[in-house]
């Protein structure tokens, strides 16, 4: 299962060549990632951080007044992360390609966390290694 956010485009995103500023990207990403995360529901001063990202432009997207769809899915869980993928994309362009290594954190504690059971069982809902190996050939 992938879930599916739609991304609006706006004005100051694009660059002086009239598309998308590659670095504007990392933001889309965020607020895909932000409203999956949402979808658990839960407020709690444990978070999470950023590690790593990677990002593969496939295409240049020029501005346009219709939002542009994120599908994103989980690709690993391990004890203390997981790793998300992307797909930026319209029904027959894809634009961007990319992951995002998480790191669960507390804040109280300053310290990586480990995932809890039921962190674990949302996130695997959304795994898809099918996608990431058709990613990767």
């Amino acid at each position: 299962m992938r879930h599916i956010y739609h991304c609006p485009l706006r004005w100051s995103d694009m660059d002086a060549y009239g598309h998308v500023n590659n670095a504007i990207f990392l933001r889309y990403l965020e607020e895909a990632r932000i409203d999956f995360f949402s979808l658990r529901g839960k407020e709690s001063k444990q978070g999470s951080v950023v590690a790593r990202h990677e990002i593969d432009y496939r295409r240049q997207l020029a501005h346009r007044p219709t939002p542009v769809t994120i599908e994103l899915w989980v690709t690993e869980v391990k004890a203390a992360s997981f790793t998300v993928s992307y797909e930026v994309k319209d029904a027959d362009v894809i634009y961007v390609q990319a992951s995002t290594v998480v790191v669960l954190f507390d804040f109280e504690t300053q310290r990586p966390r480990r995932v809890t059971a039921e962190e674990r069982e949302f996130l695997l809902k959304y795994r898809d290694d099918a996608a990431e190996e058709a990613v990767a050939a």
